[in-house]
């Protein structure tokens, strides 16, 4: 597609570089990318369900192809990056979408009639936005929501404050559509890095300031769906009235309410009551929040600087539970699980302004958890990070240019939280009594990666000597790294992480013996050979928490599990790695 006033922008093959844990071997893959739509069939029914028109791109105008390097991630080869991430209008292009995406096939907002406006504070005088459970919320403060998405969706789609083109800004920064400025070939994605926080946290801020420049209330701020809390595991009630602006057809209609969430979704409905359900979560969430979260480092996901390729790993809330609750919403009888299911169409749901309300309220959250002498509320303090800038309308319709470092203090954005609590904080997962734990000394076969992960592998992982014999303030965070992850771009992936735990089969989920899971969402195009473009990423688990509680903090060695829940996914290799703090 090329859009008037945007020059053609190249768009790459990919070079997928992963660095195997057993050699010093490199193991890459290459195949071509098509960004095409044209080929996609749609069903009138689909096009309908959608509500959008059934327009599709000009196919004369195929970009060329360039070539992708690959950046850090734990085994992945360097490239010439070390600057923030700029993102330009100019440097907008085709997004690459997944076979049988839905309509429209474009995600570039409106070209401006200057140049963006760099990004001011709101007034401190200004009335403070309070977020609000939407469970709890009440008819009016959910009446004002809906009356907003109408509003939103009345606009025409060539105001960059319409619900369409809102929606659009999550496709933009989630396809490959925004190239880097100064690095055209690679593109910039906000999910899978350090990035995941803050992006989502600008867009929701923007997103809330239209809504309420179009209410005529400056104090109007968005409901949160409080997934994490037992009140909120269910889908708000408006969200399921299908006469509501907030409803979308483009869901899973089995997970409607008075169905509870579950934050271990994998693709089948499960046989617990409604307290072990509740109890699973609240467990899921403390593995996520406190175990896997002891740093700044772990906890934002991998640095992404400018000239390095994508997704060089997440952290754990963005992999799980967050990733798990766009699947558990989306419909799952559709191939890419629109609308929330798949990154280029979240944004199209109404309930996802509502669902990252809640990822920004556990930001917050996690910052001001104080745990033993350590700090959460520590941020980076990388140029990189800080300077990198996203590009967003404004409430008058305004091209406005932000920072990361302008989205680090909500009080200065005018917006809090209130209404739950955090009962996971207390929701430790326990150890499985029942399972044999004994050591079975050179029982394991060695294994050679990379491989694909079709049937559960266990192996042992040596840990280095200066991990279990220093103190643990010397020591900082040991973390399992899994690394050179690669997916085939097909189909939503899952697999589990056990750690000491070969008779993984008898653990509960979220038992102590459970250090995660990987979940990503189907990711992103295929080619004319339906050969899928996947991810190629890291996964990192912290293991100090873990060991203490399964008493092998002096071990030398830890036995990991890997358990395929989902989909078809390699591993490039196994290691431990160490970090002395932020």
């Amino acid at each position: 597609m090329t859009n008037s006033g945007r020059r053609p922008i190249a768009l790459p093959c990919v070079l997928l570089v992963c660095a195997l844990a057993c050699t010093a071997v490199v193991y890459y893959t290459d195949f071509p990318v098509s960004v095409s739509p044209c080929a996609y069939y749609l069903s009138r029914t689909l096009l309908a369900v959608t509500g959008l028109d059934s327009y599709i791109v000009s196919c004369a105008d195929e970009a060329s192809t360039g070539t992708l390097g690959s950046s850090d991630g734990g085994g992945r080869a360097k490239t010439a990056g070390g600057k923030p991430i700029v993102t330009d209008i100019l440097h907008c292009g085709k997004p690459t979408l997944p076979a049988n995406a839905l309509p429209p096939y474009q995600c570039c907002p409106p070209m401006p009639a200057s140049e963006p406006v760099d990004f001011r504070l709101p007034d401190p005088s200004e009335p403070l936005r309070t977020r609000r459970p939407a469970h709890v919320a009440g008819a009016d403060y959910m009446a004002k929501y809906e009356r907003a998405i109408a509003l939103m969706k009345a606009l025409p789609r060539s105001d960059p404050r319409s619900f369409y083109q809102q929606a659009n800004v999550h496709c933009a920064y989630c396809t490959g559509a925004y190239r880097q400025v100064g690095h055209p070939e690679l593109p910039v994605q906000i999910h899978f890095s350090w990035f995941f926080f803050p992006f989502h946290r600008a867009y929701i801020y923007f997103f809330e300031r239209i809504a309420g420049k179009l209410l005529g209330d400056p104090g109007f701020a968005l409901p949160f769906w409080s997934w994490d809390v037992p009140e909120g595991m269910r889908l708000p009630l408006p969200f399921a009235n299908a006469s509501s602006p907030l409803y979308d057809p483009l869901r899973n209609p089995r997970h409607a309410p008075p169905k509870l969430v579950d934050l271990d979704f994998s693709w089948r409905e499960k046989n617990y009551t409604d307290e072990q359900q509740i109890q699973y979560n609240l467990r899921i969430m403390y593995n996520q929040m406190i175990t896997n979260s002891p740093s700044a480092s772990l906890f934002y996901g991998q640095p992404f600087r400018a000239g390095e390729a994508d997704k060089p790993g997440a952290g754990p809330v963005e992999i799980y539970p967050h990733n798990t609750m766009h699947i558990w919403t989306g419909d799952l009888s559709l191939p890419n699980v629109e609308n929330m299911g798949v990154y280029y169409s979240a944004g199209r749901d109404p309930v996802f302004y509502a669902h990252h309300a809640n990822i920004d309220r556990l930001w917050e959250t996690w910052r001001n958890i104080t745990s033993g002498d350590q700090r959460h509320d520590l941020v980076f303090t990388d140029p990189d990070w800080l300077d990198s800038s996203f590009l967003f309308y404004d409430e008058e319709a305004h091209l406005v240019r932000i920072t990361i470092r302008d989205v680090l203090n909500i009080d200065k954005l005018r917006y809090t939280y209130d209404g739950v609590g955090i009962p996971w904080l207390n929701a430790r997962p326990p150890q499985t009594l029942i399972m044999n734990i004994k050591r079975k000394s050179g029982s394991l076969e060695s294994t050679r990666f990379p491989l694909s992960l079709d049937t559960a592998l266990t192996m042992e992982v040596t840990r280095p000597s200066v991990l279990w014999r220093r103190s643990e303030k010397a020591m900082g965070d040991e973390v399992l790294v899994v690394e050179g992850i690669e997916t085939d771009g097909t189909g939503i992936i899952k697999f589990d992480v056990f750690i000491n735990a070969r008779e993984y089969e008898k653990v509960e989920p979220s038992g102590r013996e459970m250090a995660g899971s990987f979940v990503c969402l189907k990711h992103q195009s295929m080619d004319d050979n339906t050969k899928g473009m996947g991810v190629e990423t890291t996964m990192r688990l912290a293991l100090n928490e873990i060991l203490v509680d399964l008493g092998a903090k002096e071990d030398d060695s830890v036995t990991v599990t890997l358990v395929p829940r989902h989909g078809n996914v390699r591993i490039g290799g196994l290691r431990i790695d160490y970090s002395i703090g932020d």
